[in-house]
């Protein structure tokens, strides 16, 4: 386990936010900001932001680099991000990499806590097969370990000695 802990800590990718969504309510049309402002709980907005409630689930991220993958499993040209109903789609570093550490996401600090696998919804979202197809490309979860601002365009990293972050 250590010598895992220690190959990850050798993460030096640099990824990118290319896409936020909000969801106002439950069900709601995903909305998409140019920022957004994680908060202890989640994304401020949301409506799966629980300030008061320990959640695993506080925040969800997405690979970029996968939506073409679900998008050939469907035969489909594309994906609008806004079906697949999570919060942060990033490119150019590998989630499942982040999913046990701790990074820095624009201004905020956020620690991965699982995968975020798909929900019934996918079929509804997606067709029939829209659940198959998100199988293993559904991103993580993460919880805030320090709020800040997020806007696209921003980096994403993994920091060394992620132990040492206090959850808010």
């Amino acid at each position: 386990m250590e010598l895992l802990k220690e190959l990850l800590r050798g993460n030096t990718a640099v990824g990118r936010v290319e896409w936020l969504g909000i969801s106002p309510t439950s069900r709601a049309e995903i909305v998409t900001p140019d920022s957004v402002e994680i908060v202890k709980g989640g994304i401020q907005g949301d409506h799966h932001c629980r300030p008061t409630r320990a959640s695993k689930r506080q925040v969800t991220l997405l690979q970029a680099e996968h939506i073409p993958v679900v998008a050939a499993f469907l035969r489909r040209e594309g994906i609008d991000p806004r079906l697949l109903r999570r919060n942060i789609i990033v490119s150019g570093i590998n989630l499942a990499a982040l999913r046990h550490q701790t990074f820095r996401i624009g201004d905020a600090v956020l620690s991965g806590s699982g995968n975020c696998p798909p929900c019934s919804r996918m079929e509804e979202n997606l067709g029939q097969g829209g659940y198959a197809a998100m199988l293993v490309h559904g991103g993580i979860t993460a919880i805030v370990r320090s709020p800040g601002l997020v806007r696209i365009g921003d980096n994403v990293t993994a920091l060394m000695g992620s132990e040492e972050w206090p959850e808010v």
